[in-house]
C-alpha cells in the first residue's frame, strides 16, 4: 500500500514512477533543478496540479496520485523502457545529462513538456509567483518498478525520520522508529536489542545545494550526538559491532569497528569528510 495523508492508496501489480513536483532555473547553458526543500507546497496545491496533468495523462492510460505534497506517484499501464536518475542526484545540479533516458524516452520527455505548459499557465502557480514564491514548474521522473513479492529485512529495528526508511523498514516486516534525539536515547530504548539500523541523513540536503557551512555545522552535530556517544559504547563493550557506511554520489564506503580493534594502534585515521 501507499501511505495517503487520509487514507491508503492499493498499489497492485502496476509498474509506479515518483514523479515529483520540482522548480527548474535556466541559468546561461544550465537548467539547475530545485527540490521540495524550496518550494513549499501544500496539498491542496499538489492535488490542483494533479488534477490538470490527469486530463492530459488519462489518453496514456496513466494516472498520477500526489499522495503527499512533495512525493507524487505515477500509477503506469505498462513498464516503461527508461533509464531515470534519483531527484537527489539531480537536485542543485545542471540536469541537461540527467533527463529520463532508454527506448522511449523521447515520447516520456515530450510529455513532460507539455506538463511544463500546463505548470505555466496554471492558477496555482501565478497565485504562488503573487505571493512572491517559486513556481512549481516540472515534475522529475525517477525510481520506477513493481512492488516485490517479498521483502526480508536483516534488522531487527530501523531509527528514522526518512519516509522511505519507514516503508523499507515495514516492509521487510522490521520494527521502525523516529530518529531520537541523540545515541544516548536510543542506547536507553528498550528496543536497541540486536540488530539496529540508524540512518543520519540530514548532510544529505546541505551537499545538495552546495551549503558548505551549514554542512560542517550539521556534521559537528553528528559527531557530537551519534559518534561519539556511539565510540564510548563500543569502548565500553556495550556495542559488539558497528558498522558505518558512508554515502556520496557515486558510490559507498563501509566501515567496521570492533572493541579489539581499538588496539591497532598502527592504523591510520582519516576524519569522515575524506570519504563523504
Amino acid at each position: 500500500m501507499l501511505l495517503h495523508e487520509e487514507n491508503k492508496i492499493e498499489i497492485g501489480e502496476n509498474y509506479w514512477l515518483r514523479a515529483d513536483p520540482v522548480y527548474l532555473r535556466i541559468e546561461n547553458n544550465h537548467i539547475l533543478l530545485g527540490d521540495s526543500h524550496i518550494l513549499n507546497i501544500s496539498l491542496k496545491e499538489a492535488n490542483s496540479l494533479a488534477d490538470s496533468i490527469n486530463k492530459l495523462l488519462s489518453d496514456d492510460g496513466a494516472a498520477l496520485l500526489p499522495l503527499h505534497p512533495n512525493r507524487w506517484y505515477l500509477k503506469c499501464n505498462e513498464i516503461p523502457d527508461l533509464k531515470t536518475f534519483l531527484l537527489s542526484e539531480a537536485a542543485g545540479k545542471n540536469i541537461n545529462n540527467l533527463l529520463p533516458q532508454g527506448k522511449n524516452s523521447r515520447s516520456w520527455n515530450s510529455r513532460i513538456n507539455e506538463i511544463q505548459m500546463i505548470f505555466y499557465e496554471h492558477p496555482i502557480n501565478q497565485a504562488r509567483e503573487m505571493r512572491g514564491e517559486l513556481p512549481i514548474n516540472s515534475l522529475w521522473v525517477w525510481g520506477g518498478g513493481v512492488r516485490p513479492a517479498k521483502i526480508h529485512s536483516t534488522y531487527d529495528s530501523v531509527w528514522g525520520n526518512n519516509l522511505f526508511t519507514r516503508a523499507l523498514a515495514e516492509a521487510g516486516g522490521g520494527m521502525h522508529h523516529p530518529l531520537p534525539k541523540d545515541a544516548d536515547a536510543l542506547l536507553n530504548h528498550s528496543s536497541n536489542v540486536g540488530r539496529q539500523l540508524i540512518v543520519l541523513d540530514d548532510l544529505q540536503k546541505y551537499a545538495q545545494y552546495r551549503d558548505a557551512y551549514s554542512w560542517r555545522n550539521e556534521l559537528v552535530n553528528l559527531e557530537k550526538n551519534w559518534f561519539l556517544p556511539l565510540l564510548q559504547a563500543l569502548r565500553k563493550k556495550k556495542i559488539r559491532q558497528l558498522k558505518l557506511t558512508a554515502v556520496n554520489e557515486n558510490a559507498t564506503r563501509d566501515f567496521v569497528v570492533t572493541p579489539g580493534d581499538f588496539w591497532k594502534f598502527w592504523a591510520s585515521v582519516h576524519p569522515l569528510s575524506v570519504y563523504s
